[in-house]
């Protein structure tokens, strides 16, 4: 099948995938050829009658598998951002396929021997650093796949390997049918008061693509508190949303669940209550298939010698022991919970002060929470959205920070496509003008994306290959109707600038190897550069270019800045608290022995909460068990502590560059020489250690969420 694109490296500019010949009957023949070929220059280096060296095995380890490669990257940018029902099947055959050729790599005992003897003879084989530290990874990599047990325990890994690629698999795809399902549909638009115009006429245009013509559609977004709940003026409406939120994934009863008429469900507008009992059916999935997949893990982490999954996952993260994860969220828990203590307080107060009757709920947060920031700093966050336009923002915000940073700009490239009618395609240059790589933007929601946002690369940079770096960065920002601008709410904002800090670390690569290149660092550390990238949102050199008026070109009003700073850190207790509950339940999750059976996924959450000190009862989890993709469709399990880990060395990185010893273009072309640069290449501790010219200090994390005084 010569014609299957994958075949042949890219002829395009910087190999990006050639997106207008690829169809879907490519991915699966590309995938099979892929396999077979790959197992075949393994077998090749492992049956080899030369004897081991750095170059015949380690090295051509690293040039093996570039049609699998090519392939994997475009088909799960493909499968996470515009899926298909033909993309779900082949992923759901594949994902099993796949865990077990990887096995059959990494099981393979010649092969496993060939690199246990360069191991042994690392000392004296005369490598330079990367080498080594290539060499090194490689064993260890091969001996946390289990290259060291016996027959019997390779072969039930093997199992159980195949059985949670499938079981993440589906978790995902339930998880996007669910959350379309869940759209809340509304049919009286005085229930909308609060809701901005153009986010009113967006929720038309949605119920009109659900076939609702005359209503209003709110869709979720992948998280427990919906963005929504701090503008909707309508209670009921308000609890009708969250509560719809929390229960995906979950079974639920009659009385809880929403009646159907306030669910839109996107892929089928017929009979309501069969509708309404395939919803059922796929809410109860989702909860007993992650405590399944939690089982699953801690056996498979028992059979490679580990107390748990949690133990096994931070051995080769910066954290290195859960014991030092567990001192690090005990220590953030109390103040934390002291601070969404008194955030209660003052809410329920205003609550009180306005006439409303009743308790704080978790769906009065949010609104009440926007009202009092509103009274106390004159600060309404709508009344920026017409500063924040998605086309400044880019150019004059997230671009020219980059550029005053580090010296790169970027074109648009209009003659290239990518593999969907919204994704646009960027050349960026290096501060003398020679090119680098491309950067791919994929900004609006659509049914056919999961949730959140998040940097893939499509093509690594390494030297010994001869590529360079191609990212692509997606988002899920509301698209508005046709012909209106989209206007941004500060938070995507920072998305945007956090998933561009992503990018770069992908594009600033310089390593020799694809194995250490971009985003290869440890789960713990990969977060860190791109919280770094934050900071640049609100400096006034670059926040005076993009934050303009969209009608006037007027600058945003200096008072408007001053007192959106000083709101900024208003309602740190909650956002710390909603942080810190998913992060613990995320490790109880994962602390569980071989064996043990947590039983109901909602009474196990409850019990993990009490134990943890965040059972709070106004302040649900940021993302729920059943719609927790990131540990159990995603690469964080037991590891979503990592974003508060990486925020200690963004903290202490962005006082540093804070520090007045040196120009930004100087503190930003060391950050990027000594840690963005290196990748995975070097000790990401060290390479902190590089920047900062010391290891990494708690204190600006605990100062910037205002957790010292409690």
């Amino acid at each position: 099948m010569t014609s299957n694109p994958f075949f042949e490296r890219s002829a395009l500019p910087f190999e990006l995938p050639p997106f207008a010949d690829i169809a879907e009957e490519h991915y699966l023949p590309a995938f099979e050829h892929g396999m077979a070929e790959q197992l075949a220059e393994v077998a090749a280096i492992a049956d080899s009658a030369q004897a081991p060296t750095f170059d015949n095995t380690i090295v051509a380890l690293e040039r093996s598998g570039a049609l699998l490669t090519r392939v994997s990257a475009v088909f799960f940018n493909k499968s996470a951002a515009d899926s298909t029902p033909g993309i779900d099947a082949i992923e759901a055959e594949v994902s099993p396929r796949l865990a077990a050729h990887r096995d059959a790599v990494q099981l393979n005992p010649r092969l496993f021997a060939r690199i246990e003897s360069l191991y042994e003879q690392r000392e004296t084989l005369g490598l330079d650093a990367q080498d080594r530290r290539l060499l090194e990874q490689y064993h260890l990599k091969f001996v946390r796949a289990g290259a060291r047990l016996d027959a019997a325990g390779q072969q039930r890994l093997r199992e159980l390997n195949a059985e949670l690629a499938t079981a993440a698999t589906q978790f995902g795809q339930n998880l996007l049918a669910a959350t379309n399902a869940a759209t809340v549909v509304v049919t009286a638009e005085q229930e909308l008061a609060g809701l901005e115009p153009g986010a009113i006429a967006a929720a038309a245009e949605n119920a009109r693509s659900l076939g609702r013509e005359g209503a209003w559609a709110l869709r979720l977004q992948n998280v427990s508190n919906q963005p929504v709940l701090a503008e909707l003026a309508d209670r009921e409406l308000r609890r009708r949303v969250l509560e719809t939120s929390l229960k995906r994934g979950f079974e639920q009863s009659d009385e809880s669940r929403p009646a159907s008429d306030e669910i839109g469900n996107s892929t089928d507008h017929g009979d309501a209550d069969t509708a309404d009992a395939t919803d059922r059916a796929a809410d109860a999935v989702n909860a007993a298939l992650a405590a399944r997949i939690a089982a699953l893990r801690a056996e498979r982490a028992s059979l490679l010698g580990y107390p748990d999954h949690a133990s096994y996952a931070v051995a080769d993260q910066t954290a290195k022991t859960a014991e030092e994860v567990e001192r690090m969220l005990a220590r953030l828990v109390p103040p934390a919970v002291a601070n969404a203590g008194r955030e209660a307080s003052d809410l329920t107060e205003a609550m009180r002060a306005a006439g409303a009757d009743g308790d704080l709920r978790p769906w009065d947060w949010q609104y009440w929470s926007e009202k009092l920031r509103a009274e106390r700093f004159s600060f309404d966050n709508s009344a920026l959205r017409p500063y924040l336009e998605l086309e400044r923002v880019l150019w004059d915000g997230v671009f020219h920070a980059a550029e005053l940073v580090y010296g790169i700009t970027l074109r648009e490239r209009d003659d290239l496509i990518g593999y969907h009618p919204d994704v646009r395609v960027f050349e960026v240059f290096d501060a003398d003008g020679s090119p680098l790589g491309l950067f791919l933007g994929d900004y609006f929601a659509r049914p056919s994306k999961r949730g959140g946002a998040w940097m893939n690369e499509l093509v690594a940079q390494s030297h010994l290959l001869g590529t360079r770096a191609v990212v692509v960065n997606n988002l899920n920002i509301a698209e508005p109707p046709a012909g209106e601008p989209v206007l941004l709410t500060w938070d995507n904002v920072r998305t945007l600038f956090h998933e561009f800090g992503h990018a770069l670390h992908g594009l600033f690569s310089d390593v020799r190897y694809p194995f250490f290149s971009g985003t290869e660092v440890p789960r713990d550390f990969v977060e860190f550069p791109s919280q770094v990238n934050e900071m640049w949102m609100d400096r006034p050199e670059i926040l005076s270019r993009y934050a303009r008026h969209i009608e006037t070109g007027e600058p945003m009003p200096a008072d408007l800045i001053e007192r959106m700073r000083k709101a900024s850190r208003f309602g740190e207790g909650f956002r710390t608290v909603e942080y810190l509950a998913a992060a613990r339940l995320d490790w109880a999750w994962h602390r569980l022995p071989a064996g043990e059976n947590p039983g109901d996924a909602e009474q196990f959450e409850q019990r993990a909460l009490h134990a943890a000190g965040l059972a709070v009862e106004a302040i649900p989890p940021r993302y729920r068990t059943a719609y927790f993709a990131h540990i159990f469709s995603g690469g964080y399990a037991a590891g979503y502590y990592s974003y508060i880990w990486s925020e200690v060395l963004d903290a202490d990185t962005v006082r540093w560059f804070d520090d007045g010893a040196g120009t930004v273009r100087e503190k930003g072309e060391i950050f990027r020489r000594e840690l963005l640069a290196r990748g995975g290449s070097v000790d990401p501790m060290a390479a902190f250690a590089a920047v900062r010219g010391r290891g990494p200090d708690i204190e600006p994390l605990l100062e910037r969420r205002g957790l010292t005084a409690a």
